[in-house]
Formats: structure tokens, sequence, C-alpha cells
């Protein structure tokens, strides 16, 4: 029987679907498999537009329990809230109320079948939006008022903190927090006392324009400092090959 690699699962909307493309010289799903290449496989169920209510619809079908040929689940990273977030327009349907929303994610985080795979939980506050620049992308795709508003999208992040918090074991990853601090110390005319960047109030996008090109979406730069704070948090055994190193296989070679 073949002998399956264990995996660290991505789990999220299209911050994960497109975390797997080559930008500014970075992959973060590429990096991720570089780093416990021959040990884990990392698996991307990154599915864009999906908010925690399709999440957990789907989820039976998407993690069946582990079995002989079916691979335990070691890590599990979970990125909803972007799409919760979206406002209650006419235009937009994919909004979750908060409280729906810390609901789901508890329920997809202690989900039986997650449970079944023991793994280690990494819980991802939603990034930081730029909303100066998303309702211009809003405005693109035939919207004529925001989908979302940056101020709110910092509520579900701090939503995520929240159940972080709340359930034993889970770990967090603070992505909205690294980003904007990443943003700060690039942007020379930041005001700490001012509104914060990216949002329409102060006008200033600072260097959110260079981490988030189209306010929402993130490039291989903001990738990059995503990896950075996710990276501590993958610990492997010195012996963590599936199959042996070949010089194991081939005894008396230096």
């Amino acid at each position: 029987m073949a002998k399956p690699y264990n995996q660290i699962v991505l789990f999220g909307d299209s911050l994960f679907q497109y975390c797997s493309n080559a930008d500014a010289g970075f992959s973060f799903q590429g990096a991720l498999q570089h780093l416990c290449v021959r040990g884990l496989d990392v698996i991307n169920r990154g599915l864009s537009g999906y908010n925690t209510k399709n999440a957990l619809e789907k989820l039976p079908e998407i993690f069946l329990p582990p079995s002989p040929s079916n691979p335990r689940i070691e890590y599990l990273l979970v990125l909803f809230g972007a799409n919760d977030a979206c406002l209650p327009i006419p235009t937009s349907s994919q909004g979750v109320p908060i409280d729906q929303y810390k609901e789901n994610l508890k329920k997809l985080i202690t989900h039986e079948h997650i449970k079944a795979h023991n793994p280690k939980i990494l819980l991802v506050t939603p990034p930081p939006l730029d909303e100066i620049q998303s309702f211009e992308t809003d405005k693109k795709n035939g919207h004529t008022e925001p989908v979302r508003k940056a101020a709110v999208s910092a509520e579900y992040s701090e939503t995520v903190r929240q159940v972080a918090a709340e359930v034993p074991g889970v770990v967090l990853i603070d992505l909205q927090k690294a980003l904007m601090d990443k943003a700060i110390s690039m942007t020379d005319d930041y005001d700490p006392s001012g509104p914060p960047l990216g949002y329409s109030e102060g006008g200033n996008r600072g260097a959110l324009e260079q981490l988030l090109p189209d306010g929402l979406h993130m490039n291989g730069h903001s990738y990059r400092v995503f990896f950075e704070i996710v990276e501590p948090h993958i610990e492997l055994p010195d012996n963590y090959y599936v199959y042996p190193d070949w010089r194991i296989l081939n005894p008396g070679n230096i």
C-alpha cells in the first residue's frame, strides 16, 4: 500500500486560492511546501468568494476522517472573513453578520471531521482593507457603493482574535496586524493621530498600495509577510522524511 504524506491544509477564500501564484518572486504555497518537502504535502483548499456559511456547508465533503489510505492533517490554516465582512447592499449577498461569523468559525475549527485529524490549527485574521482602492475595484465590477469598509473588516479581524483566545489549542496568526505594521513602517508620512491607512476619511493609502493592489487581495510582498509569521509555527522533527534519505538506501557514500 502506498504510504501517504500527511498534510498542511490551507482552508479559506481567494486569499488562499491565489497564494499558489508566484508574484514579485514569491509564492506563499511554494515557500510553505519547500519548508516541509518530503515530509508534508501542502494542500490548497482556497475557495474564492466563499464565506464561513459556505465553508461550513461544504466542509464534510472537503475533509474526510483519516484512514490508512487518507492522510492525516497535521496543520490546518483557516482564513475566512474578507467575504463575511461584505456590507448588506443590494448588489452583494456574501456578507455574514459578525455574531454568526464568530459562531461559524468556532464550528469550522471544532467540526468532528477536523477533530478526527487532531491538527494544529492556525487561525488567521483577514488582512487589512484599503477601502480607498477597493471601492475603485467595486465600481469596475458594477457596484455603485462600497462592498466593504475598512472599519468593518477590522471588526471581523478582532473577532478572529476572540475565537483564537476562546478555543483551546488554537494558534492566532495575526495577518491584519502584521500587514498594517508593515505598511506603516513603509509609509513616511503616516500620522498615528489620524485615521488608519486605507480609510477613506484619511485619504491615505500609504504602503497598502504596494501590498494590496486592488485594495483587498495580496501580492507577493504581502504573502511574504504572511509566510514570515506562519513559518515559526511549523515544527518538523529531525527525521521528518516520509521516505528515507538516499544515503540510507545506498550505504557506502561519503
